[in-house]
């Protein structure tokens, strides 16, 4: 039997996800359970140590984030991945030619934007599971992955894209300290302003979000936001 070769072709595939964001790794991994039940997250971790010491590893696929808080390059990162047997979709903020060139060079099955629907990401790692590689260049037009499903002609989140939610210089501000973690009294002391003011910012990007039609009133909802429009990285 090849070394890629799995056990039980009927058996779910087997999923790790790895994301230096918690949220983001949780948000994904559920996901995953509402529309793809034909795989099992088995690892959901935010560090490459976690990745590859886990007893679960190797999996069949890797879904990972294309810029990690460690030294270890994405180079090595998909090398070793697939030397264990695990194939490796590369899920990214940052869409640009040359990362996605070194990755697909190091043997990744795909390199796809973050801002793609929910629907969408997960068929994706569906055909990397069953052997596919994906279009160098996917469609960057669909909606964010934030929304379950295909939004219906003329919604709100059909029409939107991320340049619709224009943020001004200490809203962004904002919305990056609280989606590093931290809290509204934190945000607050880092941009020198007063708590209030602090939670003025945040109250303004949720709600240019849920005017735009991009649900943003749970922490977790704001920080998939931010993730989807580059916040993050």
């Amino acid at each position: 039997m090849a070394s890629n070769e799995r056990p039980d072709p009927g058996a779910p595939y087997r999923l790790a996800i790895l994301d230096d964001h918690g949220l983001i790794v949780d948000s994904l991994a559920r996901w995953f359970a509402d529309l793809a039940p034909e795989f099992d997250v088995v690892l959901k971790v935010t560090t490459w140590m976690d990745l590859i010491r886990a007893p679960e590893f190797p999996v069949d696929l890797v879904l990972m984030d294309l810029q990690l808080g460690d030294t270890v390059s994405i180079e090595a990162r998909i090398r070793a991945c697939r030397a264990a047997g695990a194939k490796v979709l590369v899920v990214t903020a940052l869409d640009d030619d040359e990362s996605r060139e070194r990755c697909l060079a190091a043997g990744a099955s795909g390199f796809i934007p973050k801002t793609l629907r929910a629907d969408v990401l997960v068929d994706s790692a569906r055909r990397v599971a069953r052997g596919e590689r994906l279009p160098r260049h996917p469609s960057r037009t669909d909606a964010p992955y934030g929304t379950h499903g295909a939004p219906s002609a003329g919604s709100p989140a059909a029409d939107h894209d991320a340049s619709s939610v224009h943020l001004s210089g200490a809203e962004e501000r904002a919305l990056r300290y609280y989606a590093q973690g931290l809290s509204t009294a934190e945000v607050g002391r880092r941009m020198e302003v007063g708590y209030e003011t602090a939670k003025t910012y945040l109250r303004r990007v949720r709600d240019k979000y849920a005017k735009a039609g991009r649900p943003a009133s749970r922490k977790a909802e704001l920080i998939r936001r931010a993730a989807e429009d580059g916040y993050l990285e």
